[in-house]
């Protein structure tokens, strides 16, 4: 029915991309209609000087008396890059851990698929997948912007988008990887999400700490947040997320490639 793996595997996460992408707007729209109540209250600016300085620093609350501010706050630097690396990581992981688990991954290996263009029409189909979410989070947030009156520019919601995008891209790599050197799914998504876990305590260590905040750089966390990520405009560190997920690629590939049955299914 399907020529290629990379449609076989677009045409199994359709429904899910449906749902996931109602889930985003929804959730963008909701949010951002809270906005003109929160914009209104009066001495808001005088409210946020009494918290804690880390606290303030953490959550960038002396931004959040602007729509973009509100919004990163609230949703772009915890509860949506949550929401995009859960999707990621756990269809990365089921991409070849999954299939092995089930027994199907036997089949490709026993076609003329090589393992470098299984690997990549997976690699290819997570990415689209997530761009689709990506998309679905810029319609929303403009939509949302224009809507309730946030003042967000439509550049200033792509490179939102573009950040929650990026940094799934590189997890699900991750958790594609993991998966194909271990041929198990519960590794694959404890391997990657031991990783973002790291590299959002990474984050935040360097937030709320001045020693650790050399460390930033490193995280890809810090590397997709880097200047909003709500209206950074596009950040020469979501380059490094991108040499991320190439690398992690490099890996996969020949932890699959030259696999035979003997070896595609472990138990």
């Amino acid at each position: 029915m399907f020529r290629t793996v990379f449609m076989k595997s677009m045409y199994d996460a359709r429904r899910g991309l449906i749902g996931w992408s109602i889930a985003i707007v929804a959730l963008v729209l909701l949010e951002s209609a809270l906005w003109p109540s929160v914009r209104d209250m009066p001495n808001l600016t005088e409210l946020y000087q009494s918290f804690p300085e880390e606290l303030r620093r953490f959550f960038d609350l002396d931004a959040m008396n602007t729509g973009a501010g509100f919004l990163n706050a609230e949703l772009f630097t915890l509860m949506l890059p949550a929401l995009f690396l859960l999707y990621a990581i756990g269809h990365g992981a089921r991409a070849l851990a999954g299939e092995e688990e089930r027994g199907t991954l036997e089949l490709l290996l026993v076609t003329p698929v090589s393992g470098f263009r299984i690997v990549a029409d997976k690699a290819l189909a997570l990415t689209l997948s997530i761009t689709v979410l990506g998309f679905a989070l810029f319609v929303a947030t403009t939509l949302g912007s224009l809507i309730f009156g946030l003042g967000i520019s439509v550049p200033a919601a792509a490179s939102g988008a573009l950040a929650m995008t990026l940094l799934g891209v590189e997890y699900a790599v991750l958790a594609l990887a993991a998966g194909a050197v271990t041929g198990r799914r519960p590794a694959a998504i404890g391997i990657a999400s031991a990783a973002a876990t790291a590299a959002y305590v990474v984050y935040a260590a360097g937030l709320i700490l001045p020693r650790f905040e050399s460390w930033q750089p490193y995280s890809p966390i810090h590397q997709a947040f880097n200047g909003g990520p709500l209206g950074a405009g596009f950040q020469l560190s979501y380059l490094w997320l991108l040499a991320g997920a190439a690398i992690l690629f490099v890996i996969a590939v020949p932890a699959l490639d030259g696999r035979d049955i003997s070896t595609a299914h472990r138990g």
